[in-house]
């Protein structure tokens, strides 16, 4: 006993002696000694295993594939040829480190035996991988066991290594220690993180070497710098410690692997991860982490479904910054200064819409604005004067999410960033940041920004159906709007608006089909329409309803569920008004439509919720809406088809313009105005969203433009002025309005023939803040002149002309009035041309 005693001393002062030399070598036998740098990859020059720093490995060829269940061409040399006497020895003098455990893997042998592997966070930033065997039954004299591993960018079964060329294997011996477990240890870098270790056993028997393999026959691998992560919230997310979570929907995904890339510009990732549904999978949600302190730069997923072969890479849903490869950028959001921006909230009642898209607004050279920024968020800022002089105080922008380049904006591929072409350079950052700067100069001119938004179908390319089409659609493109995970992922994407952008509103495209149920059926009570409505954030906007259908190009009328917080596109408006001036409608039609269309918001919401419009960017502009006949398009061109010089025709056409243009301001509800439209721009009677050219800004200087940008103009401060009848939020009372015929008899409501209507609006005399005049409104929509009797005007008051757009420029409009003069003593008339519309106010006789 004293011998072996003594034997332990002498071995005691030799490690320590051994310590002491290592600590003082410029070139240390072991315990970290130095890393090789490939490409962005650096693996451990040499390892340690057992309680024993081993000789170095020295430096690898990557020349050699990683070979498994092969033997080795370039196993390392000098390696002790008897690992057994480096680890007794070892046994007595532990090395310590301290280290932060951050996970552990267990997996059974072929043989019967455990592998656990333990990977830590030593002090100095590095990883630790601790490798144990246990219960492993061995036979023979000759019980030694060789780690052979290599390092991956992927696990094994992907075949994809650390490098394009071929790589080489480690062969690592283990130690033993009294409770006959084996173990090694190894030390890797931390810029190396996250990578793959795939590994197998070798047992040297009776000179032959026996392969050991997991119970699935297959060779042991684990990741490296990766973590198990959270499920929420989806998409990619910082934690408090500085690591980056991602989190992925998918039900019926067999398999999810998350691929990373450190330049946008490369098709391959530099790693793909394999998330194990035993590790990775919380429910339907898989999930992964790992260090932030990493080069890469976009990610995507490949989601393997039943009968696949090799996925491509496609883009997280929820990813809020687009890389230059459209996947996933990996990057915190930019940040941006709003301390200084007010949200005008502005009553419905009192918005004027201008709906316009992105990059046809500033495009054209015309624009006179610098390459680098035209057709971008940037040039509308610059454009702010144009939407002042029209007087509108809210802009619609067309879907600016990323969508397919053939179909049109109307067809998304994703949901929470805008399109990358919309910023002046091109790149995300850039787009981000000048929408930004886009919508808080127009909230400091007060102007408030909506957006057109589709979430009822994508294109073929979203990465939605190949992530989980059962679960997103319920039929070829259309979205299952009724799916919990489909109202989630539009509600946090309409959040993400409203927070990060600041958007005052959203319009909803083809909002018929929200209320689809799992199979397309109609549902009484859709829940994503409720959600959006009662959502303590998006319920503060303003929410509109558009039924028009971009796949059928056509609108589905229907009675939309509103539970008093959803406004609506009013195409019942347009479709009327088109018909009654072009003289196929009733004057009850066009009553019902000027009232602020009591048919549609009489049930508890008011007049304020109706958007009204006479053009939009699906159909025929305003100029065309007169210059060609279209069934279908409910137009009618005023005498000849298309471009013309007669001289009636263009009369004609032009007192059209004005009608449109003033019966849109004089009803009850929201003007839209289209872009194009005060200029007159055409599309040769073309009604796709294609053949749509980009704003002329040269047309401003048309007479045409000069005098309609300064009607509507007239007509926006009219409204204003008079919001007391033209601007309300409840109907008027039946005895604030009068309706008439030519001679001041009821109207023939029921009369095909009758193209004459008049309503007089009357102040409300209790309402002190009411202006005290009264107003006349009549319409011609006939091919003969009409003289209208006008009823008397209040005591001490007289009748003035605000409008006629009979007349010719610029004396079809007035802001003083022009004095309606006694024809006929005794009776007041007013003789109107065909095709006309006249305004009249009330005022004191003495001024």
């Amino acid at each position: 006993m004293l011998f072996f005693w003594f034997l332990q001393v002498i071995c005691l002062q030799s490690a320590l002696m051994s310590m002491l030399s290592l600590s003082s070598a410029t070139q240390p036998t072991c315990l970290t000694c130095g890393t090789i740098k490939i490409s962005k990859l650096i693996i451990a020059d040499s390892c340690k295993y057992g309680r024993r720093a081993t000789q170095s490995f020295g430096r690898m060829d990557l020349g050699q594939n990683l070979v498994f269940g092969k033997t080795a061409k370039n196993i390392i040399k000098g390696l002790y040829h008897n690992p057994r006497f480096g680890i007794l020895a070892a046994s007595t003098l532990p090395v310590i480190q301290t280290a932060e455990k951050l996970s552990t893997y267990l997996f059974r042998t072929e043989k019967g035996g455990n592998v656990t592997v333990i990977i830590t966070r030593l002090k100095d930033g590095k990883y630790g991988v601790n490798v144990e065997i246990s219960s492993l039954q061995l036979t023979g004299n000759d019980a030694d066991i060789i780690m052979s591993w290599g390092v991956f960018r992927s696990d094994s079964s992907s075949r994809i290594p650390i490098h394009s060329s071929d790589s080489g294997i480690f062969e690592t011996p283990f130690a033993i220690d009294s409770l006959n477990k084996f173990s090694a240890e190894l030390e890797f870098d931390a810029s190396l993180a996250p990578f793959y270790i795939s590994f197998l056993l070798k047992w040297h028997l009776d000179g032959e070497t026996v392969e050991i393999k997991s119970h699935r026959k297959t060779n042991f691998c684990f990741p490296v710098g990766v973590k198990s992560g959270r499920p929420g919230p989806l998409g990619v997310s910082y934690s408090a410690d500085g690591s980056l979570n991602f989190a992925l929907f998918s039900r019926n995904a067999k398999s999810v692997i998350l691929c990373l890339f450190d330049d946008s510009s490369s098709e391959e990732p530099v790693i793909e991860i394999d998330l194990d549904p035993y590790v990775n999978r919380s429910g339907d949600i898989w999930h992964v982490s790992m260090d932030n302190a990493m080069n890469f730069v976009s990610y995507g997923y490949r989601v393997k479904n039943d009968g696949q072969e090799k996925s491509s890479v496609v883009l997280d849903p929820y990813s809020k910054v687009i890389a230059e490869n459209s996947l996933g950028k990996i990057c915190k959001e930019p940040t941006f200064d709003w301390s200084d921006d007010v949200r005008p909230n502005l009553p419905m009642e009192k918005l004027t819409v201008y709906r316009l898209n992105v990059m046809d607004f500033t495009r054209d050279a015309s624009s006179n604005l610098p390459d680098e920024i035209r057709g971008t968020f940037s040039a509308i800022s610059e454009k702010l004067h144009h939407l002042k002089d029209l007087g509108v105080n809210a802009v619609l922008l067309e879907p600016i999410a990323p969508y397919d380049k053939l179909k049109g904006p109307y067809y998304p591929s994703h949901f929470f960033s805008p399109q990358n072409s919309y910023g002046p350079h091109g790149d995300s950052t850039s787009t981000i940041n000048s929408m930004n700067e886009m919508v808080k100069r127009l909230h400091a001119n007060g102007i408030e920004v909506l957006l057109e938004v589709v979430v009822t179908h994508t294109c073929d390319s979203s990465s939605l159906a190949k992530i989980d089409k059962p679960s997103y659609y319920y039929s070829n493109n259309a979205l299952n709007c009724a799916h919990p995970v489909v109202q989630q992922l539009i509600l946090d994407s309409l959040k993400h608006w409203v927070i990060n952008y600041h958007i005052d509103g959203f319009c909803f495209i083809d909002s018929s089909s929200m209320i689809n149920g799992f199979n397309g059926e109609h549902l009484s009570r859709p829940p994503l329409i409720e959600a959006i409505a009662f959502d303590p954030v998006l319920s503060k906007t303003k929410i509109i309803a558009d039924s028009f259908d971009p796949l059928l190009n056509s609108t589905k009328e229907i009675q939309f569920p509103h539970w008093k917080k959803w406004a609506e596109m009013n195409s019942r408006f347009c479709s009327d008004v088109r018909n009654y001036l072009r003289g196929e409608s009733l004057v009850s039609n066009l009553a019902t439509r000027l009232c602020g269309s009591g048919d549609i918001f009489l049930n508890g919401r008011g007049p304020a919720f109706s958007f009204n419009f006479v053009a939009r960017n699906h159909g025929l502009s305003l100029v065309d809406l007169v210059s060609f006949s279209s069934a279908s398009e409910l137009s009618w061109n005023c005498g000849e088809e298309g471009a013309t010089k007669k001289r009636t025709v263009l009369e004609t056409r032009l007192k059209q313009i004005r009608n449109f243009l003033f019966i849109l301001y004089v009803s009850l509800g929201v003007p839209v105005l289209n872009m194009g439209d005060e200029c007159g721009q055409s599309s040769g009677g073309k009604i796709s969203v294609k053949e749509r050219k980009p704003f002329n800004w040269k047309s401003l200087k048309t007479g045409f433009a000069v005098q309609t940008i300064e009607f509507i103009s007239f007509l926006s401060s009219l409204k204003i002025k008079r919001s007391d009848l033209l601007q309300r939020r409840e109907f008027l009372k039946v005895e604030n309005i009068d309706w008439y015929g030519p001679d001041l008899s009821l109207p023939n409501w029921e009369d095909p023939t009758s193209k004459f209507l008049a309503m007089s609006l009357k102040c409300d005399q209790n309402d002190e803040n009411a202006l005290t005049s009264d107003m006349f409104v009549a319409f011609n929509g006939g091919d003969s002149p009409v003289t209208a009797t006008l009823p008397p005007p209040r005591l001490g008051m007289e009748w003035v002309r605000l409008v006629d757009t009979g007349l010719p420029y610029p004396g079809f409009f007035s802001t003083t009035g022009e004095p309606v003069v006694e024809k006929i003593p005794g009776s007041l008339g007013y003789q109107m041309t065909p095709h006309s519309c006249v305004l009249l106010e009330a005022r004191n006789v003495d001024g």
